[in-house]
């Protein structure tokens, strides 16, 4: 295999040998890249990318890192492609500008959506009001302390901190629906009537 690689270099133009040269470290730049994000190395957009982006609010980011690394790539490969067809110098430089620019872009498209569901995955406690949930925890009377309840939020069930303004301690295993928030990470809850419970 070495040796295969070897007289392929060898018989290789200074144009060609641009493009390998181009191509291959750069694959195994987006080979690392693309597994450590879907193994969630870069879930939370830092590191090198957040120095390179100069996030000004933007939602999609075209040049960080990532997004270099895949342009170099392609235009890398698609350039070898276009000398392998024998396209003359400029064809191949055109076509493989496009590809990687092409290349870029979906990156950039791809990892926004990635970032948006990582937000999306985010608890906003506002949607929890008029859910109904139970008494994990009890909820000791009229402010007095804090208990918990257990409620499906955004597609999953979660334990949560719960204070009520009823006149009696709300005991575990009671069904509580939610009316409002306190201090905007606190619910606050009161039982709903037994008739409603069953």
């Amino acid at each position: 295999m070495l040796l295969f690689i070897n007289e392929l270099w060898q018989e290789a133009g200074t144009f060609e040998k641009a493009y390998w040269a181009m191509a291959l470290p750069f694959s195994f730049g987006l080979l690392i890249i693309l597994i450590s994000t879907f193994l969630g190395g870069d879930a939370d957009g830092g590191g090198v990318d957040a120095e390179i982006e100069a996030d000004t609010g933007a939602g999609v980011q075209f040049f960080t890192l990532k997004n270099l690394v895949g342009f170099f790539t392609i235009m890398g490969w698609t350039g070898i492609a276009c000398i392998k067809m024998e396209l003359s110098g400029t064809a191949t430089v055109i076509i493989s500008l496009t590809a990687g620019l092409a290349m870029m872009a979906a990156m950039a498209y791809l990892f926004y959506g990635m970032s948006k569901l990582v937000q999306d995955g985010t608890l906003k406690m506002e949607r929890a009001i008029g859910r109904t949930g139970s008494v994990y925890m009890r909820i000791p009377a009229q402010r007095s302390g804090m208990g918990k309840v257990q409620i499906t939020v955004q597609g999953s069930l979660r334990e949560l901190d719960a204070l009520t303004d009823h006149d009696t301690d709300i005991a575990t295993g009671t069904m509580v629906r939610v009316s409002d928030l306190v201090d905007g990470h606190m619910l606050l809850v009161a039982p709903l009537p037994i008739s409603s419970s069953k």
